[in-house]
């Protein structure tokens, strides 16, 4: 019997590894052809594949979610670990099979015998034989050759808006931005085969080298990304030149919808990604190329890692306290952890369900560079004396229907995990001018942005917003989001009488899903000097008028552009700047 589920199982996961591929497949025609409403189906059917075989295959082996014994499962993991053992993608077939376990347990308990909570691959999965991951590209006839021969291998197949344009742009970007580039003679690109497609752009992903290979200490190395987008005719053009660690950073950021990118190698696929940004998490890169599942693994093995390796105590988190959630982290690891509240005060109308259902649209969603990425784990266990007491009574006081003391340990049932940011009420606490501008000026775009992606964050106050290291206002607080176009913005309606100008209350009606943009200016800032200066940034965003210009965008069905990276990187194309016009 053991036998068997392991075998249906692992048959499972090559069905949806074949199904997942298929969609990432059709992201060159989806981008070759400009369809961009396809392209965000295309995302949220690959999101939505892996529970479709979970639930495929646990109907198969736990009918009536009869469940096999301790022994059985042991002897399955033995079993599927054979069978798995030389596959490219074997790291992925294990946490397939920890999520087929989890789900017909129910174990709230971690048991090494029966899951694969440590990886069986000591050095990773065996690389496919006859597959090359990238390719190297020498300036033995010169720069400009050497970039034509990289755009032709990877995109010989668009038309082109003006490819002879493009390659002067990114050789003179390239000297400006690395100067040994034009008079190095051990010079090479490294460029991954695979373009990595996201949005309404496409990613030519890789690392320049200087110096000789066999000698490390000798040898620097750079990210380097081209950025394609389409022209309102339908022309590719390159967008900018990256060769930046930061600026790759952003293009890989938390806050984005994940790459379709072709690999049969995921493992080898992160690690080159893992040179090009050591400051990034393999589980956040994982989860950048469309494996969140393996992500979620990787993030869990990595911070038991860090438990076992750091002292520090989880603490509540900075800020102000919130409503819906209590939120708390461990000071050395870039971590909050958001637990649901077991009651609201009456001002929240929302149900803990509804919550959670809010998160899983995040998941599924654009977030379009302003949302934070989040996992989702249920029944985790931690060491108790790694919490601070003030801690443990305020997560008992709002939410004691998650915790269980058992054991030395805090059994939590149900959190949710995010990359810490700094909130946005206390980076502004103390800061200058330009700091405050700039910070309000992201703020604002935040806002817009996500407009335009069709979410309304519902709660705007800066303290539901974060600052990451790169200074970008991101949005966190996701209990009051809902789609733009299910919101109705009106305007104040005039007083009619002076008793209605001086009621305490409004005098008209307002309706559930009614919002009055004017009155943002008076509860989102409380100095006037704040207020003011977000008013000359962004006064747009109190009139009810630019709202409705965002919903009628949207209902015409003109998607956003998306830039992961600051627009005045872009290449300068007078072309490229009518196309622009056009769009508008």
């Amino acid at each position: 019997m053991a036998k068997e589920a392991a075998n249906a199982i692992l048959a499972e996961f090559r069905a949806y590894r074949q199904h997942f591929e298929r969609i990432t497949a059709g992201a060159g025609e989806r981008f070759r052809h400009a369809d961009w409403p396809s392209v965000q189906a295309a995302s949220q059917a690959r999101l939505n594949l892996y529970k479709t075989h979970i639930d495929r295959v646990t109907a198969q082996i736990s009918p009536g979610r009869r469940s096999l014994g301790p022994t059985q499962w042991a002897t399955l993991k033995s079993a599927y670990a054979e069978a798995i053992a030389e596959m490219p993608d074997g790291d992925l077939a294990e946490t397939f099979y920890n999520s087929v376990h989890r789900r017909i347990t129910r174990d709230p308990a971690l048991d090494g015998e029966r899951m694969f909570l440590a990886t069986s691959f000591s050095t990773g999965p065996p690389s496919p034989t006859g597959k090359c991951l990238t390719s190297r590209y020498r300036p033995s006839a010169g720069l400009a050759a050497m970039v034509q021969r990289i755009l032709d291998e990877r995109a010989a197949e668009l038309p082109w808006q003006d490819q002879r344009r493009d390659i002067r742009n990114i050789v003179r970007s390239l000297i400006e931005s690395r100067p040994e580039a034009a008079w190095a003679a051990n010079f090479q690109i490294e460029v991954i085969n695979a373009l990595f497609y996201r949005n309404k752009g496409a990613y030519i992903v890789g690392q320049l080298c200087l110096g000789a290979s066999a000698d490390p200490q000798c040898r620097r190395v750079w990210p380097l990304a081209l950025p394609l987008a389409m022209s309102a005719r339908g022309e590719v053009y390159v967008d900018t030149l990256i060769c930046d660690e930061d600026e790759l950073s952003i293009v890989f950021s938390f806050t984005r919808a994940y790459f379709l990118v072709r690999s049969p190698y995921p493992f080898g696929l992160v690690r080159f990604l893992n040179e090009l940004l050591p400051n990034k998490k393999r589980s956040e890169l994982f989860a950048a190329i469309g494996q969140h599942k393996h992500g979620k693994t990787e993030f869990h093995r990595g911070f038991l890692d860090h438990l076992r390796q750091s002292k520090d105590l989880f603490v509540p988190a900075p800020g102000i306290k919130g409503m819906v959630m209590t939120v708390f982290t461990l000071p050395s690891y870039q971590t909050v952890f958001k637990v649901i509240r077991d009651e609201f005060p009456p001002q929240k109308t929302v149900t803990a369900a509804e919550v959670r259902e809010k998160y899983h649209i995040v998941k599924r969603h654009d977030r379009a560079g302003r949302m934070a990425d989040t996992q989702e784990f249920k029944n985790l266990r931690l060491p108790l004396d790694r919490f601070a007491p003030e801690l443990i009574d305020e997560l008992c006081a709002a939410a004691p229907s998650a915790l269980r003391i058992e054991g030395g340990e805090l059994h939590i049932r149900h959190l949710y995990t995010e990359r810490a940011m700094t909130p946005l009420n206390l980076y502004i606490e103390n800061a200058d001018h330009a700091t405050l501008t700039e910070a309000l000026d992201e703020y604002g775009n935040a806002i817009k942005q996500l407009a335009a992606a069709n979410i309304f964050p519902g709660d705007m106050l800066l303290k539901n917003f974060g600052v990451t290291r790169h200074r970008r206002v991101v949005f966190y607080d996701y209990d009051e989001i809902t789609f733009l176009t299910d919101v109705n913005f009106r305007a104040v309606p005039e007083p009619r009488t002076p008793e209605e100008e001086m009621a305490a209350e409004p005098w008209y009606s307002v309706g559930p899903n009614d919002v009055f943009p004017e009155e943002f200016r008076r509860f989102l800032f409380g100095k006037p000097e704040i207020k003011q200066l977000f008013a000359a940034l962004h006064g747009e965003l109190f009139t009810p008028e630019y709202w409705g210009g965002l919903q009628q965008a949207i209902a015409d069905g003109r998607a956003m552009d998306v830039f992961p990276y600051r627009r005045k990187r872009r290449f300068s194309n007078q072309r490229q700047a009518v196309d622009s016009q056009a769009k508008k």
